[in-house]
């Protein structure tokens, strides 16, 4: 077995155990998405030999590859689970709904109508989350939380879609002497999930509405104390980065 992310992906299980103890939260309240962006097949493959399922990609046209080469792949006999976490321009909604298992990312509700009708039949309903803009920052991709609740109302009827909660990917705000700032994230994080709360209610509670999917590496403790229930870890799972091809 390739031992390569062994230690990583384990004290990243450990930092979301501790989080979830210190919160208390149950561990497995809290699922774990590993976002394997311009990393190779290889590299997937390895992770998923040491029990991860679920898979994130930020490119579209690179996840679709991989998900290609790696459906062999299977843990505990279950297929890898593979979620979309990057932006989607309309002449990628094909690809994003024959391919993958969710969506993280809608924002508009022409991108999502799009998913819809193109969804192949023979497929589960594709996964969705509204990504909402948490602090309305100018030019960050998600809806402002005022509209957060119409968008979802909308998604909420469509075929071949299943609405399953919010994500957010908040600035980083640092302390002066440029530390993270783990209250302010917490803040953040909170006020996403009183969102997510108070849209549940006005939906009439869909038992499907479970989904708050926040925190990344430096700050996934921040965002399991405020109620995530999916963190998205690339980095210290798989390391720093390249550049796509």
């Amino acid at each position: 077995m390739n031992t390569q992310f062994a230690s990583p992906l384990g004290l990243v299980k450990a930092r979301i155990a501790a989080a979830c103890t210190a919160a208390n939260r149950r561990t497995d309240s809290v699922a774990l998405l590993a976002v394997s962006k311009t990393f190779p097949s290889d590299a997937v493959r390895a992770v998923a030999g040491l029990g991860q399922v679920a898979f994130g990609e930020n490119y579209i046209q690179e996840g679709v590859e991989k998900i290609t080469a790696l459906r062999d792949v299977r843990v505990n006999a279950q297929a890898l689970q593979w979620h979309c976490i990057g932006p989607i321009q309309s002449n990628k909604t094909r690809l994003v709904a024959e391919h993958f298992d969710w969506v993280h990312t809608v924002d508009r509700l022409k991108i999502a109508q799009r998913l819809s009708e193109q969804r192949p039949a023979h497929l589960a309903p594709l996964q969705v989350c509204v990504q909402v803009n948490v602090a309305a920052v100018a030019n960050k991709s998600g809806v402002e939380a005022d509209a957060a609740f119409a968008l979802a109302r909308e998604l909420a009827v469509l075929p071949s879609l299943q609405l399953r909660g919010l994500m957010c990917i908040p600035d980083p705000v640092h302390q002066a002497d440029g530390a993270l700032d783990m209250q302010a994230m917490q803040a953040l994080f909170k006020s996403v999930r009183d969102l997510h709360e108070g849209i549940g209610r006005q939906l009439g509670g869909p038992q499907t509405w479970d989904t708050l999917s926040m925190g990344m590496s430096t700050d996934l403790e921040a965002a399991i104390a405020s109620g995530s229930t999916l963190v998205r870890v690339g980095t210290a799972i798989f390391g720093n980065r390249g550049t796509p091809a």
